[in-house]
């Protein structure tokens, strides 16, 4: 059973080691973070078992053996098994029922998704998300990445455009003429987490920028 050591990390419990569970427990696992990974398929439990020690075999995913493994100690809940929908709402359910502070759960379409919300879940589309930043990025060639923060809140990053190089931000001024805000800028080793109006942009330079989709959008295609 496993059982939280006293540490100021959070703890993760992962059920379902598909491509998308295997991949979260690893990158949590690599990160430094405590996790514990459950599974019927004894192989893919048993991959995992290099990671950590509380990898389990489990049969079923009922309210009585999820306690039994001690998933309830968890500071954080990943159900990940969003193929066979009613696993993943029974998981769901038995995971908030057993007081796991924050559950967050896959789903595999929007019905899917209302259903988890309903029960208390935090819900992730990883192929959706995966989807809509694949096509930020072919249609905004100049943007490095894009995440979707909310509806009216997207992070990107973009290579300076050549019309900046040699210009102050207070002369480009991006807030003003695109509603676009500079986070931070990145050039080589050098990250400048604070970025003042008297800043001169330099050629290699990576803007980390804040704004809605549509201004964003505007500020590559000028940048082109």
């Amino acid at each position: 059973m496993f059982n939280k050591k006293k540490s100021e990390k959070n703890t993760y419990g992962i059920v379902g080691l598909g491509r998308f569970g295997t991949a979260l427990a690893l990158e949590l696992a690599a990160a430094g973070a405590e996790i514990i990974v459950l599974d019927r398929d004894e192989e893919k439990v048993r991959e995992l078992r290099d990671y950590t020690e509380n990898a389990f075999v489990v049969k079923s995913l009922d309210k009585k053996t999820l306690a039994e493994t001690g998933i309830q100690n968890c500071d954080v809940g990943a159900v990940c098994i969003s193929e066979h929908m009613d696993s993943s709402i029974l998981t769901t359910l038995n995971l908030v029922s057993l007081g796991v502070p924050l559950v967050v759960s896959k789903a595999s379409s929007p019905e899917h998704g209302e259903i988890l919300e309903k029960l208390g879940a935090e819900v992730v589309y990883p192929e959706r998300d995966m989807a809509i930043r694949l096509a930020h990025r072919l249609e905004v060639s100049k943007m490095l990445d894009y995440i979707q923060l909310s509806e009216k809140l997207n992070i990107s990053k973009l290579m300076v455009p050549e019309k900046m190089v040699g210009q102050t931000v207070l002369q480009v001024d991006l807030r003003k003429n695109f509603g676009v805000n500079i986070i931070a800028v990145e050039n080589g080793k050098t990250l400048l987490e604070s970025v003042v109006p008297d800043y001169t942009f330099r050629a290699g330079d990576i803007l980390f920028l804040s704004g809605s989709r549509a201004n964003l959008n505007q500020l590559a295609d000028w940048a082109r």
